[in-house]
């Protein structure tokens, strides 16, 4: 595909850098546990943040959103046609990489960056989310987790430094400290204890770090409660991570629940690091998540649609296999500029779905991560100018 992105360009704000002396932006590697200067906050609009976040692959302008990459690709999608779109940090995921090919192949390719040809900043997820989407298959003590693969049945150990040895061998630009989440339901007592495992999971992970290019972000949990969200916010805080990752979100609770929650932990975590808002996908969501104060997200969400018929479009969520797409000889989106929407036809695209072929779920996930991608930038642009409220 050759549709041009259109990207917002760098902002006339002077740029507040987290640590910075006297006012001097310093980037490098973690010193002593002190964490990387690596992120600045340019514009404020309420408690919505546009900011800077460097890596060793580039800066990400945020707010931004992240693909998700499980196994080293985006589904569907050529990592050039993830640039054309103006994706600027994609997300793969620990636990899968690990099992399979396994971290020393990644690392004897280069790391994961030459291995799937991405040249942008990465972030690894730690493997904690399979604590809670693979109850079935994992034992988890003080120590850490065992897991039971779900593809041959053989027992994989993931301990606090084992996990952050993994995404050192994978080579990411943001690795994760391994966390324990809880679903949505669980006891105070229950989510407490799993937010004092994470605390010191998080500790011995960043006492774990070897590479000095690699950024570590700490997850905060805490369940559904405010009150352990914002202590956990503050331990996560006290131990000095390059950055935060909210987690344990997106979990079947109410919107406005995530929203308070996401609120009450931003408003506890230092403002010189980024923020990660985990899994939260829905457009309305994560605009709202920028209300509350997040920096950065993921979710599998525009990709998933993509594959099964489903496109984002300024006009709804748009069911393609529809029969009222038929005979649709407009765009897919009219107020859209990527190349789907400019080359296709509503029809045809319903067509490519109808016949099972694969060129439907391409352009249709092409459409979906554009239309993220424009709204991340429209987000930013607005908290410059200072009207996003």
């Amino acid at each position: 595909m050759n549709g041009a992105p259109t990207r917002s360009g760098a902002m006339n704000r002077a740029p507040t850098w987290g640590r910075a002396v006297d006012g001097a932006p310093t980037w490098g590697g973690a010193v002593h546990g002190a964490p990387t200067r690596c992120f600045a906050v340019e514009a404020r609009c309420g408690r919505a943040r546009a900011g800077r976040l460097r890596t060793a692959h580039g800066e990400v302008l945020t707010p931004a959103f992240m693909p998700v990459g499980t196994q080293g690709t985006v589904k569907a999608m050529l990592p050039g046609e993830l640039e054309e779109i103006g994706v600027q940090i994609a997300l793969a995921n620990t636990y899968h990489l690990h099992l399979r090919p396994g971290e020393e192949i990644v690392r004897q390719a280069g790391g994961l960056h030459a291995f799937m040809n991405w040249p942008k900043p990465l972030l690894t997820d730690s493997g904690g989310y399979q604590i809670f989407s693979l109850r079935g298959l994992r034992k988890v003590d003080d120590d850490g987790v065992t897991f039971t693969s779900h593809l041959d049945g053989s027992t994989r150990r993931l301990t606090p430094e084992s996990v952050i040895k993994i995404q050192e061998a994978l080579g990411p630009d943001i690795a994760v400290t391994l966390d324990e989440p809880v679903g949505y339901g669980a006891g105070e007592e229950r989510a407490r204890r799993a937010m004092e495992r994470s605390r010191e999971w998080a500790r011995r992970g960043l006492a774990a770090r070897k590479r000095e290019d690699q950024l570590i972000f700490g997850i905060v949990q805490g369940g559904m409660s405010a009150a352990l969200r914002a202590q956990s916010a503050e331990e996560i805080a006290a131990l000095m991570p390059d950055g935060f990752c909210l987690g344990g979100l997106s979990v079947g609770e109410r919107r406005e629940v995530t929203v308070e929650l996401t609120q009450t932990v931003c408003d506890v975590l230092p403002a010189d690091r980024a923020r990660h808002l985990m899994g939260v996908g829905y457009p309305e969501d994560i605009v709202e998540g920028i209300r509350a104060g997040a920096d950065l997200f993921d979710c599998v969400l525009p990709t998933r649609l993509g594959r099964n018929g489903s496109a984002v479009t300024s006009e709804g969520r748009l069911n393609m296999v529809a029969a009222q797409y038929a005979d649709d000889l407009g765009p897919l989106d009219p107020a859209c500029e990527c190349a789907t929407c400019r080359q296709y036809t509503r029809a045809y695209i319903r067509h490519l779905y109808k016949a099972k072929e694969i060129l439907a779920a391409r352009l249709v996930t092409y459409h979906n991560l554009w239309f993220y991608t424009r709204m991340m930038e429209r987000a930013r642009r607005e908290i410059v100018e200072g009207t996003f409220a």
